[in-house]
């Protein structure tokens, strides 16, 4: 099986990236892929690996989805509770990839993080279907637990609970986070390993430096 695996490769030639391709502004240019990848039925398009770490310095990642973007930065929200949330309460920097296969891209993002304000999260969970609003309260998230009887129970109760027109209220452990980037770097594959890789640098003066990598 070993064999097998070292031997998948794809090679890539559907475009090219130059810096004259490139706006000067970075998020800008994430609004032109993003829509791109929306254009081409990318499934999923919003869905970016999401990596914090301790303290420490020990790493996790897992999937998330983007919720938002503009000139301040990208926004997801999760429990503050959660193994993700206390990370990145107690080490408030992240980074982000988003991998869209079918145009052969990815964009990494770096950043510092803040937390949204209770206004902003109440604003986004409200617009949630109530099953989703139900299914923040019901779920300890990152907790053990005995099994899933238990989260479906909560639910059942929380059902009981609200009404379909009800109300839920904003639970406090949960809410927004926003990356404030400092570099972001746009990667489109090219053939035999020799990909394009342009990286914007945040500078001092709040423009924005752009670079070329080797990949």
């Amino acid at each position: 099986m070993d064999s097998s695996i070292a031997d998948l490769r794809q090679n890539y030639a559907l475009a090219g990236l130059a810096k004259a391709d490139l706006d000067l502004d970075p998020i800008k240019q994430f609004q032109v892929w993003f829509q791109q990848a929306l254009d081409a039925d990318v499934i999923e398009p919003n869905a970016m690996t999401l990596a914090t770490a301790t303290p420490e310095g020990r790493p996790t990642a897992r999937i998330v989805l983007l919720k938002g973007v503009s000139e301040a930065g990208f926004v997801f929200y999760t429990n503050y509770e959660s193994q993700k949330g206390q990370q990145l309460i107690n080490n408030p920097y992240a980074a982000l990839v988003f991998l869209w296969q079918k145009l052969e891209r990815q964009v990494r993002i770096e950043g510092k993080v803040e937390q949204l304000s209770t206004t902003e999260s109440a604003e986004y969970f409200h617009s949630r279907p109530q099953s989703s609003q139900l299914g923040a309260w019901a779920s300890d998230q990152s907790r053990i637990i005995p099994g899933r009887e238990v989260l479906e129970q909560k639910l059942a109760d929380l059902k009981q609970q609200y009404s379909d027109n009800a109300t839920v209220p904003l639970p406090e452990h949960w809410g927004g986070f926003r990356v404030i980037p400092n570099r972001i770097e746009f990667w489109q594959g090219r053939p035999s390993r020799l990909h394009d890789r342009l990286v914007y640098d945040l500078q001092g003066d709040g423009s924005w430096m752009i670079n070329r990598l080797a990949p």
